[in-house]
């Protein structure tokens, strides 16, 4: 069963009752729960008792035209969802019919893969629709951190960065370049008490190491050369909120002791400064290196390595949360139609298959600038594979096809191995396996080696 038809009601409205009988016989063996009937009256009776996720009707019935009927629905409930299906087709009635607010227009004849592809794609685009609304009623409302959690293992980061923001303890965020560590940091900086105080952060691998410390601590007029004039540093600037340490294993291994003596002591003195200055600043640090190895080489103070690890938190590549992807990749599409002033509302299926079969090595990082340059460039509402500037090759395709040449498989067998896989990645749906395979059922058979059509 495909997981668009999961608890999905459609009626079908046809004066043929041939064809109504079959459409429902059809659409039942998909998964959709089908109910028919074979007048426009009959319809809007049914409408006005029961729910129904999508109508499908006939255009041309005595008494009342599809159209009619279509308009008639949208009076009593404007979402109402109505495919339109005719003999007579043509462009003209095509763009009058979505005009009309028909969901899509399938002509007939047409095999019931036509229809069920059309049927797909307006259940897709319905929820494609919904999920913008949502993501722009949460970032308007200040609730979308970008910390997406549907996966357990950021659960799991989540709720430890919950708990710590409560605290005013110094955290060390790990992990590859790229997963969000400065999403995390400022999570925690939003949930805790600080959160209507400054977010400072500086990257420390981003300046020259005689820079860093009038960066952190500040500097007076006349220190060096060029200090023209006192300036405040990043700690003054972020008293009573969070200051983020991003790269703190490149911080210069004679900044060290003094960072670490402002963590413990509470106070900052300036560079060129006679005196100290108080500071309430809660710290975050983060590190794509393991600092275990700086403090190997010796690179790293211990001292200032164990007062940075109170509170430990990693978080996970995106190749290790699959489940995230698609989230992130609604959220990311949202933010740069918006950041871009673009009308994009999703991305086709195949573009999102793509994207989730992705590797990711840049993590989420590489997710949202892919996604803001593709909106970006797009011509379409609907972002295509092709607005990505991907491979023609899936992910993974040079590695999949060395393995199969090492192997020295027949083609025969490579065929059959990826005919056996899109029946898994379906559930063994062999209908939609045809589909997307581009072949009938027949041919799927004999390409399983069944000589006997089962029942799905």
């Amino acid at each position: 069963m495909m997981a668009t038809a999961v608890n999905k009601h459609i009626l079908v409205v046809d004066d043929d009752a041939g064809v109504v009988d079959y459409l429902v016989e059809m659409l039942n063996e998909e998964g959709y729960i089908t109910h028919g009937v074979t007048s426009p009256s009959d319809a809007l009776a049914r409408l006005e008792r029961e729910e129904y996720d999508l109508v499908i009707t006939d255009i041309e019935m005595p008494g009342m035209r599809g159209l009619d009927l279509m308009g008639a629905i949208h009076t009593r409930k404007p979402g109402q969802l109505v495919l339109l299906i005719t003999a007579f087709g043509s462009i003209d009635s095509a763009v009058q019919a979505v005009r009309a607010g028909a969901c899509d227009f399938v002509t007939k004849p047409f095999p019931i893969e036509a229809l069920l592809l059309a049927i797909e794609r307006a259940f897709r685009e319905r929820q494609m629709h919904r999920e913008i609304v949502r993501l722009r009623g949460a970032v308007s409302s200040g609730d979308a951190s970008g910390l997406v959690s549907r996966s357990q293992a950021m659960r799991r980061v989540v709720e430890v960065a919950r708990r710590a923001a409560l605290t005013d303890s110094t955290v060390l965020l790990t992990g590859e370049s790229g997963v969000g560590k400065g999403a995390v940091a400022r999570f925690i900086h939003d949930q805790s008490p600080r959160a209507k105080a400054p977010f400072v952060q500086i990257n420390c691998a981003a300046l020259p190491t005689s820079l860093v410390e009038s960066e952190l601590f500040g500097v007076r007029k006349g220190a060096y050369t060029d200090a023209r004039s006192d300036r405040p540093g990043l700690f003054i600037e972020a008293t009573g909120g969070t200051l983020f340490l991003d790269e703190i294993a490149e911080m210069p291994l004679e900044t060290q002791p003094k960072l670490l003596s402002v963590l413990e002591a509470g106070k900052v003195r300036p560079l060129g400064g006679a005196s100290e200055m108080d500071v309430n600043v809660r710290v975050i640090a983060a590190t794509n290196h393991p600092l275990e190895e700086a403090l190997q080489d010796r690179r790293f103070r211990p001292d200032l390595y164990h007062r940075l690890n109170v509170i430990a938190l990693e978080i996970p590549s995106l190749k290790a949360r699959p489940e995230d992807i698609e989230p992130l990749v609604d959220l990311f599409v949202q933010r740069a139609s918006v950041k871009l002033g673009r009308s994009v509302i999703g991305i086709t299926a195949e573009a999102r298959r793509w994207l989730l079969s992705y590797a990711w090595p840049g993590n989420v990082r590489e997710l949202a600038n892919r996604i803001e340059r593709a909106v970006a460039l797009t011509d379409h509402d609907t972002l295509l594979l092709e607005d990505f500037s991907l491979a023609p090759r899936p992910p993974g395709s040079e590695d999949l096809l060395a393995t199969v040449a090492l192997r020295e498989l027949p083609l025969a067998e490579v065929e059959r191995a990826y005919v056996h896989h899109v029946l898994d990645l379906v559930h063994g749906n062999k209908a939609r396996a045809a589909r997307i395979l581009g072949i009938d059922r027949k041919t799927l058979y004999r390409k399983l080696g069944l000589t006997e059509v089962a029942e799905e």
